[in-house]
C-alpha cells in the first residue's frame, strides 16, 4: 500500500485496510479524523516511529510543547503545524515502505 493509497482508504473506507501495522492504522485513524482512536494506538507503539506519530498528534492538537518533546524522542526535527500534512506524509512513507 502506498500512502496516497492510505489516505484515500482513511477518507473513503469505514475501517483501515487488513494487515496494517499499528503504526500505520494509527496513522490511518489521524487522517480519517478520529484523533483518540490515533492517539490510543500511537501510546502503545514503543519505537521511533510510534514516537514520531504521538508527536504529529500533539501537532495537529495544538499541544506544542508535548509535541516538541515526542519529535525528540523520535530524533526528528520539531516542525510548525502547517506543516503537519507532510510530516503525515513522511512518516507513511517510511512506515509503508519499512524505512
Amino acid at each position: 500500500m502506498t500512502p496516497a493509497e492510505l489516505k484515500q482508504s482513511a477518507l473513503k473506507d469505514a475501517r483501515p485496510p487488513a494487515g496494517l501495522s499499528d503504526a500505520a492504522v494509527s496513522l490511518w485513524y489521524l487522517k480519517k479524523g478520529d484523533w483518540e482512536k490515533s492517539h490510543t494506538i500511537a501510546q502503545d507503539i514503543d519505537d521511533a516511529h510510534g514516537a514520531w506519530i504521538h508527536a504529529l498528534l500533539h501537532l495537529v492538537e495544538g499541544d506544542l510543547s508535548n509535541a516538541r518533546y515526542w519529535f525528540a524522542e523520535a530524533g526528528r526535527p520539531s516542525v510548525k503545524p502547517a506543516q503537519a500534512d507532510a510530516v503525515w506524509d513522511e512518516i507513511a512513507v517510511e512506515v509503508l515502505t519499512g524505512r
